[in-house]
């Protein structure tokens, strides 16, 4: 069964509500795919951590990585995320990207670290790496299981 929240307008997508079931998965450790474009307008994907802070979707990532610089030039993206519980339960996300920061985000990593790991952030390539928040704004969701 494939249920879609939101709809077209003069053929642009609007802003559409996070469902309370897709805050739950959210709040929790669940497996999230982030798909970015790259210069040639192929398909870049990364399996990453994710929250929300009740009205959009945030990830946590590095300065320089690849999806950093491609969403610098092109804010589109779509995740996939899926109940750590039943895999086959997944949302699909498209939206834009509406802000890029560091500001809280070496603290942010920390609570998702507490939230996957049970303890605290082990800084994978040493803590001299600049932390930045990415918030999402979805534009169209659908889901299935």
């Amino acid at each position: 069964m494939l249920s879609v929240a939101g709809c077209e307008l003069d053929g642009s997508l609007t802003i559409v509500k996070l469902p309370e079931d897709l805050l739950a998965l959210l709040r929790e450790p669940s497996t999230c795919y982030l798909a970015t474009s790259m210069a040639d307008g192929s398909p870049q994907l990364t399996q990453t951590w994710v929250d929300t802070d009740g009205q959009h979707v945030l990830i946590n990532t590095v300065q320089g990585h690849l999806k950093v610089r491609n969403i610098e030039r092109d804010p589109r993206v779509a995740l996939a995320i899926s109940d750590p519980n039943k895999p086959s339960r997944y949302f699909q996300v498209r939206g834009r990207v509406l802000d890029v920061t560091t500001d809280g985000a070496a603290e942010h990593i920390e609570k998702l670290a507490q939230r996957y790991l049970g303890g605290p952030y082990p800084w994978y390539g040493g803590r001299g790496q600049t932390r930045l928040l990415i918030t999402i704004e979805a534009e169209k969701i659908s889901s299935t299981g």
